[in-house]
């Protein structure tokens, strides 16, 4: 597994004053994994893509291969794209820059969550619940050479 270009130890998990996030897009033959946010209040949370937040002193390729064993249980055996990044400001205000990179599984599931209510696998050719950010992910995806 090799991403020459994001692969380095950020020593505060941050590049450029960024938080850094990483957000993989696992493809199950042209449907795509969405985790569903637990939610008491009485908005629905958006659907989202498994990820993490990158720690200090972990590279951003560690980072995307945990997060994803951490939130399904999948185990990551390849990194194909960097499909995109977005920036945002966290809830406590500080800005975020999170990383999508589509990615290979040793298999789709079983899938096994642990802080999510529950998983789609979503054809990217249909409407999906999702922020405007991730569907700008989601539309550069489907214009990258098919796994």
């Amino acid at each position: 597994m090799s991403m020459p270009l994001y692969d380095e130890v950020l020593p505060r998990g941050e590049r450029d004053g960024f938080g850094l996030r990483v957000g993989a897009i696992i493809d199950r033959g042209g449907e795509v994994l969405l985790l569903e946010a637990n939610s008491t209040g009485p908005v629905r949370p958006t659907h989202k893509l498994p990820g993490a937040t990158v720690g200090p002193g972990e590279s951003v390729a560690a980072a995307l291969t945990r997060g994803v064993r951490e939130e399904t249980g999948l185990t990551v055996t390849g990194i194909r794209h960097h499909v995109g990044d977005f920036d945002y400001l966290s809830p406590a205000g500080k800005p975020v820059r999170r990383l999508h990179f589509a990615v290979d599984v040793k298999a789709t599931g079983p899938i096994r969550l642990s802080v999510h209510a529950g998983y789609l696998w979503a054809s990217l050719d249909r409407e999906l619940f999702v922020t405007p950010s991730i569907r700008s992910i989601l539309e550069t995806y489907k214009d990258l050479p098919a796994p």
